[in-house]
């Protein structure tokens, strides 16, 4: 018995599997993962990639120190594409310290579609240096090395990589009863947990994607490391499908699509805040009238204040939990940065319903805010609209008695579904628990989990758990929306709250005529409106359905002798309420006006001559369809647009039907 395994001496001499048809092992303590599954079948081992017990995911050689329901897990599994891309994660080390043997070593997890390794180097990588880590994995792969796992004591493991500083620091974390566990294949040798496959040839359909930087354990006052991003699949078609998806998420990345259509723009003179263009500010508020809409009838929209003293973020727990990610502004009075500009509404919302007395019968009450918000984002992590210091959401707070959270819950899963809807977006349920970090008591929090989840529970709606996942004042739904090339984006969010009901005080008199405590419910649809009109900007590839489109139709006379007529056209459009586009001085050749608006993805072009003048018709150039042209009277066109409008058809390339 090894140092490491003496520490680790087992309490029982053998422990039960329950294999997946109700059947039942006993083996000794320590059995290796890959004598249960030969023990099963010969053909079952050669197809195991690892193993599932009692829900968490080991390889075949780990050895089994617990019981419970034990599942082999094939490339069929989805859970095993994770087991690949992380021991493809070492196969990119081996190779990085075959050809770069200064490399020093950090991290190799699998993440989201792929996996990373982070290296501390004194270049950064080039292209060339990819190449040639893909081509040196190729080989790695076509050797068939074993991946060996050894258990070893804290100082044999000091031993083994006293030349590697990022990998002393990660040894000094763990626990003092953690097994420490080392994977080698072939001359590399990893501090790593595991999973593995059984060896590198697994590896087959791979890809390494970009490099990035990244600082030491996302601290930015640690080292810069070099990331290598990569991606690895079983199969040779589910690389290809990933990496098209991966160049079509390139063609339509918003921040280049932003500046073509005219949309937005960034200076470095206010880092993470958007200027928006007239033609994106049509879209940002058109958006925003669509929210109003929906929510005229039963929301109420209030206006709050931007800044606050610290006296309310403290009470809300901001100060002490979230201080860092906000803007401090000076007070003169007390020469302390005792005030913030606000980063949510939620306490505003707060102080709002308690400035007055309210009855059972107001409940639900549900407020509405749609202010400017700041939060102190580090300038590494600001990224277009998708992550920016300035933003806006469609925040609303729900106040309501306890015997109405079923319902309210239905009522807004219904509202913000429907709001996907009408952009063409799909959405899934994610229920996320208590977090580690929080505020309340464990009773407060049974009680709100219980309470959410059995809303949740009564929608009949599938949803995902998420466990710790949740505000630190509550637990919440989450919606993830899935795009037009299959990304998931996580929107809104419906957040259960009865901890701050408590911090505020706040009451509603009751029939009993009893003061008695509501409950609050935090929701969001868009998430921010500057992270929304990316997704749909990337959604859409920039072909707005018309309805949201800044640019309707653009009326184009191929000559000056059409004006009159043209601009005909263009007052019965408008006067229908349509977004035209019209070139009054013709200062570019007609077809230099058509090919502008192709460039800026506008839906329509109606393009008028003598023929149509004479006919009061126009000729209609569909966007994506500039060859097929038909003739459309006047008084047609117009009906069609504001029906169009009208009904937000969601039409992008295609005809919208009839």
């Amino acid at each position: 018995m090894d140092a490491s395994a003496a520490l680790h001496a087992p309490d029982v001499d053998t422990i039960t599997l329950t294999l997946p048809d109700g059947a039942t092992r006993e083996v000794p303590y320590g059995t290796l993962p890959r004598d249960v599954v030969a023990s099963i079948g010969e053909r079952l081992l050669r197809a195991a990639v690892a193993v599932s017990v009692d829900g968490q995911i080991q390889d075949l050689i780990t050895p089994l120190r617990k019981g419970g329901a034990f599942r082999v897990l094939t490339e069929k599994d989805p859970q095993a594409l994770d087991v690949l891309r992380h021991s493809g994660a070492h196969v990119l080390a081996t190779a990085v310290r075959r050809l770069r043997p200064d490399a020093k070593i950090g991290f190799g997890p699998a993440i989201e579609d792929g996996f990373y390794y982070d290296f501390e180097v004194e270049k950064p990588f080039t292209p060339d240096d990819l190449a040639a880590f893909e081509a040196e994995m190729r080989k790695v792969a076509q050797e068939k090395l074993a991946f060996e796992r050894s258990e070893v004591s804290r100082d044999e493991a000091r031993v083994v990589f006293r030349e590697d500083p990022l990998k002393l620091e990660r040894l000094q974390d763990l626990p003092e009863d953690e097994v420490i566990s080392t994977y080698r294949d072939g001359d590399f040798v990893d501090l790593c947990r595991g999973p593995h496959v059984p060896d590198t040839s697994w590896l087959k359909h791979f890809k390494l994607l970009n490099t990035a930087g990244a600082y030491w354990r996302g601290d930015v006052k640690r080292q810069m490391l070099q990331r290598i991003y990569a991606t690895a699949f079983f199969k040779k078609d589910d690389l290809e499908q990933h990496l098209h998806r991966i160049e079509e998420a390139k063609r339509r990345d918003h921040r280049l699509l932003g500046r073509q259509l005219d949309l937005f723009q960034f200076h470095a003179v206010s880092p993470g805040a958007a200027f928006w263009t007239p033609r994106g500010t049509i879209l940002y508020n058109t958006i925003v009238d669509f929210v109003r809409e929906r929510q005229q009838r039963d929301f109420n929209e209030v206006k709050t204040p931007l800044l606050y003293n610290k006296a309310l973020w403290e009470q809300s727990g901001h100060w002490g939990k979230y201080r860092e990610n906000m803007f401090l502004v000076l007070d003169n009075e007390t020469n302390e940065h005792d005030m913030s500009l606000k980063p949510m509404n939620c306490p505003s919302h707060y102080v709002y319903f308690n400035s007055s007395k309210h009855s059972y019968r107001e409940l639900p009450l549900r407020l509405v805010t749609m202010d400017v918000l700041h939060r102190n984002e580090v300038s590494g992590a600001l990224s277009g609209l998708t992550r920016v210091r300035q933003f806006q959401q469609d925040d609303c707070h729900v106040f309501l008695r306890e015997d109405q959270i079923t319902a309210e819950v239905r009522f807004l899963l219904d509202f913000i579904l429907g709001y996907y809807e009408a952009f063409g977006l799909k959405a899934t349920l994610k229920f996320a628990t208590r977090p580690e970090q929080r505020i309340g008591s464990d009773e407060q929090w049974d009680r709100a989990e219980a309470g959410l989840k059995a809303a949740l529970g009564a929608t009949g709606m599938p949803y995902e758990l998420k466990p710790g996942d949740g505000a630190f004042y509550g637990p919440k739904i989450d919606f993830d929306v899935t795009d037009s090339i299959g990304r998931a984006w996580q929107l809104g969010t419906i957040q259960l709250d009865y901890m701050n009901p408590e911090r505020f005080d706040m009451s509603y008199v009751g029939e009993d005529n009893a003061p008695h405590r509501p409950v609050v419910i935090h929701r969001a649809v868009s998430g921010s409106f500057e992270r929304f009109i990316a997704i749909l900007i990337e959604h859409f590839a920039g072909n707005f359905p018309t309805w949201l489109a800044p640019e309707q139709v653009r009326v184009v006379p191929i000559a000056a002798d059409y004006d009159a007529y043209a601009e005909e056209v263009v007052g019965a459009l408008r006067a229908a309420g349509v977004r035209v586009g019209y070139d009054r001085e013709h200062r570019k050749d007609y077809r230099e006006v058509i090919k502008d608006a192709s460039h800026l993805k506008v839906p329509y072009m109606a393009v008028v001559g003598r023929r149509e003048q004479e006919q009061r018709t126009v000729t209609l150039r569909r966007r994506g369809a500039e060859k097929q042209q038909e003739s459309l009277g006047l008084d047609a066109l117009v009906a069609r647009l504001a029906d169009e409008i009208r009904t937000r058809a969601l039409w992008q390339d295609a005809p919208p039907t009839a």
